[in-house]
């Protein structure tokens, strides 16, 4: 049996980055907790000062290493290091928030938003415009602060808010594609796209229903222009 020498020196090399990579991820982590916490308060009184709850559930997640790679592999980025990775990839960290109704969406949108540590880079509202599959969803990349041993360090996460109808097809289209990797037959395309459309009508309709049963003004139901959002 061969034994092949050692190099030492390429085995440091390798646990150092692996160790920078666990600390770059990390950074991340804390921003998403960040923003989770955020989330968390406003859902906490939304219930006991206002006797209602407009979020149904919150995910979160970081992008795994190989995720990562991935995408720069898909943007042509070969030799990436931490700095070009910082700039090019802005979704590392993820947090989906869904609510009851689409008034809720923007409503939450707002307060978040509108906090004074809270930064908006890029808003996507496929609500307002959806994608041309039907995808619907309001994309927000905000930067938050995370007080490190080493001092404060703005961290960009990504907010997705949907309906619970939006999230369901979301889900449900995104398990068709993987199933077909991405290469659809054209009627379940087809489907889809009319599926986005009663998902659509289902959440006009039960909003008004609530709308309906609380006593709610419509004036008071309907998503306030944000002022943030910009199109892109």
């Amino acid at each position: 049996m061969t034994t092949l020498p050692v190099d030492e020196l390429a085995i440091q090399e390798t646990k150092a980055l692996r160790d920078q990579f666990q600390r770059f991820l990390r950074e991340y982590e804390f921003g998403m907790r960040e923003v989770e916490t955020k989330i968390s308060i406003l859902r906490d009184e939304f219930t006991h000062h206002h006797a209602y709850n407009p979020i149904e559930h919150v995910k979160s997640r970081v992008k795994s290493p190989d995720s990562i790679v991935e995408k720069l592999a898909r943007k042509g980025i070969d030799e990436p290091d931490f700095e070009l990775i910082r700039r090019e990839i802005t979704d590392i960290a993820g947090v989906r928030v869904t609510c009851s109704f689409v008034a809720d969406v923007y409503r939450l949108f707002d307060l978040l938003t509108a906090q004074d540590d809270v930064t908006v880079r890029v808003v996507k509202d496929y609500i307002a415009t959806p994608k041309s599959n039907g995808y619907k969803s309001l994309h927000a990349i905000i930067e938050v602060p995370v007080f490190l041993s080493t001092g404060a360090l703005m961290v960009p996460v990504e907010v997705q808010f949907r309906t619970i109808a939006m999230d369901f097809w979301a889900s449900l289209e995104h398990k068709i594609y993987y199933k077909f990797s991405n290469q659809v037959p054209s009627h379940l395309v087809e489907s889809l796209a009319d599926a986005a459309e009663a998902a659509a009508e289902l959440d006009t309709r039960m909003e008004r229903l609530h709308r309906e049963a609380h006593g709610v003004p419509q004036r008071q139901l309907a998503p306030p222009p944000p002022p943030h959002i910009v199109q892109v």
